[in-house]
């Protein structure tokens, strides 16, 4: 695939996918006779997961850090794990504080629902008591 082509189906910049490849966020991709990049499976893989860490939250870098130990082989499998189990581990974590946030606007929306209604109530009951008076 071309770099416009993998742009458009990831919903990325062709900068960023230039960026991402610089910076070691993806492996290096394959280019053709000419020089251009020519995406396959695996570079596509890859991108996926990027932007899948990043839309959780996962910091460069240790995705970074990821790619370069995955590029060493297999001697990294557990520094890997390590890596990506820190990672849950952060991730795990913000969704509990997002979870608190959460609640916590939940309940300060009901208290502005509950409070609105007693002020419709209030008015209401004013009008009644206006009409009555006419």
């Amino acid at each position: 695939m071309t770099i416009a082509q993998v742009s458009q189906k990831y919903g990325l910049s062709q900068d960023t996918l230039r960026y991402y490849e610089r910076i070691g966020l993806i492996p290096p991709v394959p280019r053709n006779k000419s020089g251009i990049r020519d995406y396959d499976e695996v570079s596509c893989g890859w991108i996926e997961l990027m932007k899948c860490m990043r839309s959780s939250g996962v910091q460069v870098e240790a995705l970074i850090e990821y790619v370069a130990l995955y590029q060493q082989g297999d001697t990294t499998i557990d520094a890997r794990k390590a890596l990506l189990i820190d990672q849950r581990d952060q991730l795990a974590e913000r969704i509990e504080q997002m979870q608190q946030s959460l609640t916590r606007l939940n309940e300060k929306i009901s208290r502005y629902e509950q409070g609105l209604m007693s002020a419709e109530h209030r008015l209401k009951q004013l009008e009644e008591k206006r009409q009555e008076t006419l």
